[in-house]
């Protein structure tokens, strides 16, 4: 069956899909800090560093975290869709790094010599891969020694009572980015290749209290964006439904997760 993980290049193109589950966590999770601004206050970035960001997307995190960041970063952006490394290069060549470049890449063969890099960000990415450990040896590789990886993805549990709603189309009754590549994995996979990984969890929950922009975010990947005008009406009802009988609102746990691993010197 297509998920999340799968149809990439369809998917991914540009930002059109991805901004409806973008909108959907910017606007309705409660957090004392968001998850840009918590994902970079965690990152052991120095002036001067020299970074990879592997399946960048447009580049929303470093434009919202642009002022949080120690200066002068050079910043690589990298991204399977060539249209996503053009919208990331608009949205951040203004932005006051040090120097922006752009490349299309596939995350399991880099076109970046070994040791290229201080720090290599993969947020929500893993997940996307058939075997995510070529992705990791391939980013450990163009670590320089004493060099970090970041990687971000949900944890199993994540936006349970959201996910349920799709199995009216079929889909399976849990967010499939944490199945395919969740915590467990993200942890196991990193300290077999690094020696050494660090967990953090983002506290957050998420509060909707508008049907449209949920079913806007479901229905953005497959395989409810392939589904017919019935399906899509049998499943808008079990939304209305589901917020009928939480007096307007649906809440769901957020599980999120930052992994971080050095490359030994």
């Amino acid at each position: 069956m297509s998920t999340i993980t799968t149809g990439v290049e369809k998917q991914y193109s540009d930002s059109q899909k991805l901004a409806a589950r973008a909108r959907l966590n910017r606007e309705y999770t409660i957090a004392e800090v968001g998850w840009f601004s918590w994902v970079a206050r965690q990152l052991p970035l120095k002036g001067g560093n020299r970074i990879l960001d592997v399946g960048c997307g447009p580049a929303w995190f470093w434009a919202a975290t642009v002022k949080e960041l120690p200066e002068k970063l050079e910043l690589t952006l990298s991204d399977l869709s060539p249209g996503m490394v053009q919208e990331a290069l608009e949205r951040c060549r203004p932005l006051p790094f040090e120097a922006v470049t752009g490349q299309q890449a596939d995350v399991i063969a880099l076109p970046f010599e070994d040791g290229s890099f201080d720090s290599v960000i993969a947020m929500h990415v893993l997940y996307h891969l058939p075997d995510p450990t070529h992705g990791i040896a391939e980013m450990y590789r163009v670590l320089k020694p004493g060099g970090f990886l970041a990687v971000t993805t949900n944890g199993a549990g994540h936006m349970r009572k959201i996910y349920e709603l799709t199995t009216v189309l079929g889909s399976p009754p849990q967010d499939p980015g944490g199945a395919a590549f969740g915590f467990e994995k993200a942890e196991r996979f990193m300290q077999a290749k690094f020696g050494n990984v660090a967990m953090t969890q983002h506290p957050a929950r998420l509060r909707v209290t508008e049907p449209e922009d949920l079913f806007l975010a479901l229905t953005s990947y497959p395989p409810a964006d392939q589904a017919s005008e019935a399906e899509l009406a049998e499943f808008r009802n079990a939304i209305a439904e589901a917020f009928q009988a939480g007096d307007g609102v649906i809440e769901a746990e957020k599980k999120n997760g930052l992994f971080v691993s050095r490359k030994v010197a």
